[in-house]
């Protein structure tokens, strides 16, 4: 029989104890295991407690309709003081947080702590939703499992490590329903749309140039492989836990915390870090398919396990429909693309986004900063209309969404294509070979090496299953 609100109030009417019944039913039993009513709170587990892990968290105490409810970390406490997150990260800190903010309305408020977040999914059958905030190489499996166990899901960017887990991420989003955001949080500013709607409103004219550039190096700049030496294992982490997918090896300080993105195994340089940021302006406001050909160049040393200080990599996109082909550059570890002559003597910032156009340029800061378009002439011309939703906050349209509303506008869907793009310019730099990309097959033309990187290798339990 297919549940209504009719049917539901019949329901409630006919139990002999009717106000009491409503007060205590769970709410899958009167809209299904995915079902958050409006006027209820959405319970959270947060799923990685780092230092993005943490502000996301804050992030989401600040709203009202939201209970962070269980932490999951393999690590109970480590210091971030030496990276720019500051103060401390794992299940602990985090824990300690998130119930002292709680405890100011509900004192004997407890949030349940978890080593693995797979016990956690098993244990709290009260969880809505899963925010997932590891390492890269884990962002597939928690948030497919997550999924599968009914929960409603926003994963940290790059969505996932490699493109075959883009695309499974994606699939399984598509045919569980639930709602997803990734977490680059740039593409909810107003900025960014604004950039968007002078994008597809030609204010500059039809684009000629892309750029995109961030000034990020090396957490780890004196290493050309991975650390010859262990290190002294950090009280209360589970080191093969955090491993995960990835096979054993011993434990360094130049991996945990933060500096991981250094090695291909777990992260994907400035380029995994940063692409799902600084590309989406592009992506979003050109509608950007897949690149035909990507070619990448590294800056200092670089091998199969370690990133280099920098890279300059170019996109290729082929013509679709109206869109004329076009070619992105990227740019980061401290190189930067020449001013062109529209804007003068206005001095690029470290990070941000250029569209040359034939009128004209729109330059913005990185990470959905608002647009900036030279020259004076069309700056001071009227705004294109506000053709895009505004978003609320891109954790509160997340929240919305788990609530029925509006899909947020990052959902997997999205984001999976935008990762795609820029973990083939992490492909192209790894293989130190132009990509000739087949996007029907996921496979480089003439490349089998680069196989095992799209498709990615995984530990014996560990692997990636869609189904």
């Amino acid at each position: 029989m297919k549940v209504t609100a009719s049917t539901r109030r019949q329901f409630i009417k006919t139990t002999a104890t009717a106000v009491t019944a409503f007060n205590i039913l769970p709410r899958h039993v009167l809209g299904g295991p995915r079902f958050v009513p409006p006027s209820e709170k959405v319970n959270v587990a947060l799923v990685g407690a780092g230092g993005r892990g943490i502000q996301n968290m804050r992030a989401l105490l600040e709203l009202a309709d939201v209970q962070v409810i269980a932490i999951a970390d393999p690590a109970e406490t480590f210091s971030l003081e030496g990276f720019y997150y500051k103060g401390a990260g794992g299940r602990v800190p985090a824990l300690y947080e998130a119930e002292k903010h709680y405890a100011r309305k509900t004192p004997n408020f407890r949030c349940a702590p978890y080593e693995d977040f797979r016990v956690m999914l098993e244990k709290e059958k009260a969880v809505d939703a899963v925010l997932c905030a590891t390492p890269d190489h884990l962002h597939a499996y928690v948030s497919i499992n997550s999924m599968r166990a009914g929960k409603h899901v926003y994963c940290e960017k790059p969505l996932t490590h490699n493109i075959r887990e883009a695309r499974e991420v994606a699939r399984v989003a598509k045919e569980t329903g639930l709602a997803t955001q990734m977490g680059n949080q740039g593409h909810s500013t107003v900025g960014m749309r604004e950039t968007v709607e002078h994008l597809r409103a030609g204010t500059i004219g039809a684009i000629k140039e892309i750029h995109a550039w961030v000034s990020t190096k090396r957490w780890n700049p004196s290493l050309t492989t991975v650390p010859a030496d262990a290190s002294l294992m950090p009280v209360g982490l589970n080191w093969d836990l955090w491993l995960g997918p990835r096979e054993p090896r011993p434990f360094n300080t130049a991996y945990f915390p933060v500096s991981w993105r250094d090695f291909w195994t777990f992260g994907g340089s400035a380029m995994g870090d940063f692409g799902c940021h600084d590309l989406d302006a592009a992506t979003w406001g050109l509608d950007l398919p897949a690149p035909s050909r990507i070619e990448a160049y590294a800056i200092g040393p670089t091998d199969d396990e370690i990133a280099p200080h920098g890279s300059t990599i170019y996109f290729d996109f082929a013509a679709k429909g109206s869109q004329p082909a076009r070619r992105l550059h990227w740019y980061d570890g401290g190189v930067k693309p020449a001013s062109p002559e529209a804007i003068g003597s206005f001095p690029l910032p470290r990070r941000g986004v250029m569209f040359v156009g034939h009128k004209g340029v729109i330059q913005c800061d990185g990470a959905g900063g608002a647009p900036r378009v030279f020259p004076e002439a069309l700056r001071n011309a009227p705004k294109p209309a506000a053709t895009l939703k505004r978003s609320n906050g891109h954790h509160r349209d997340w929240i919305d969404a788990c609530k029925g509303g509006d899909p947020a506008s990052s959902n997997f869907g999205y984001g999976a294509h935008l990762t795609e793009i820029a973990l083939l310019g992490v492909l192209a730099l790894r293989m130190g070979k132009p990509i000739e990309w087949d996007a029907a097959k996921m496979a480089a033309r003439g490349l089998p090496a680069a196989d095992a990187i799209i498709r990615g290798t995984y530990r014996r339990g560990w692997e990636i299953n869609g189904t």
